[in-house]
């Protein structure tokens, strides 16, 4: 363990006043060996007197620093906020919620000594509910098959980066589930360690069902950002190609339903519609593809040009 190298922990916090006491105390105990390091706290705008504890707390603590959001703006915010924020050669994030288990931290250290750039930890027994340990399960198992990366765990709050990791991305809405995917897409290397989970011993999770929706249109926004940035006709195109074929199929049967059962377009005139419809949308896709395509070259070729001249002298 390289304990010289400096650690900055960042801990987005709302409403945790009753746990932060001893997740302090646990940290502390937990990285007594380990002597450069810090903790950031985020306050994500909390109600219930977390901000007032902490900014008592860092009076007779200096490795302790504290972020406060007026509002509150998402773990997304909180955590980018900490990425622009610190200088550290590791960072390690977790929850606020006594959750992740600070003795875990040390073993995500030893994992990028061994030459990984970001370690997620694995919840592999979750002390969770049902209503949430299932849905995470098939969020896993779909983010993993989208995106083809092997881990078991995105949503883990508990990780660890080298800083190149967090000064390279940026996260905001309900992309803090999917930074695995953001950095491996942009060629770090990425692994996981099976980590403790516990039991919330305080209050409650703020994260409602509503959870399961943003996170679908979010992983929709990785896949592009991720995948398709670079060659928007392959995903525009694809959908492009099934509701055109789809619209091809529903109008040739009409025409055999006409000329050779010699039924009326009057008894189909809906399915009909529908099929012209669905080729119309279809050639819609390929136009925005296409036109996606262009603006892609164009922004390439602008790009190659102004970098054609390495050297100018005045004249």
């Amino acid at each position: 363990m390289k304990t010289k190298t400096s650690l900055a922990i960042i801990i987005p916090v709302y409403n945790e006043i009753e746990s932060l006491k001893h997740l302090v105390h646990e940290i502390h105990l937990s990285l007594k060996n380990y002597q450069n390091y810090s903790i950031l706290f985020i306050d994500d705008g909390s109600t219930d007197g977390s901000f007032e504890f902490l900014k008592n707390i860092i009076k007779s603590d200096s490795k302790i620093h504290l972020i406060q959001f007026s509002i509150n703006k998402g773990k997304s915010a909180a955590l980018n906020e900490g990425f622009k924020w610190v200088q550290s050669d590791y960072i390690v994030t977790m929850d606020a919620d006594l959750q992740d288990d600070p003795s875990e931290i040390l073993n995500l250290l030893k994992k990028l000594d061994q030459g990984f750039d970001l370690v997620s930890g694995w919840k592999k027994k979750r002390n969770d509910p049902i209503s949430k340990t299932i849905p995470s399960r098939i969020f896993n198992f779909t983010t993993s098959f989208l995106t083809g990366i092997k881990i078991h765990d995105f949503n883990c709050g508990l990780k660890a980066y080298k800083r190149k990791v967090v000064k390279s991305i940026k996260v905001y809405g309900g992309l803090h589930r999917y930074i695995p995917v953001i950095a491996f897409k942009k060629g770090f290397k990425v692994n996981e360690i099976i980590v403790n989970h516990r039991p919330r011993k305080f209050g409650k999770s703020k994260y409602g069902n509503e959870r399961y929706f943003k996170g679908l249109f979010d992983l929709i926004t990785v896949l592009f950002l991720t995948k398709y940035l670079k060659r928007p006709l392959h995903l525009f195109g694809l959908f492009g190609f099934l509701f055109s074929t789809i619209g091809f199929f529903i109008n040739l049967w009409v025409l055999y339903l006409k000329y050779f059962l010699g039924e009326p377009f009057s008894m189909h005139i809906a399915i009909l519609v529908l099929g012209v419809m669905l080729i119309i949308i279809g050639v819609q896709f390929f136009s925005i593809g296409l036109i996606g395509e262009m603006i892609v070259q164009s922004n390439h070729k602008s790009f190659n040009e102004k970098n054609e001249i390495i050297h100018h002298d005045k004249i």
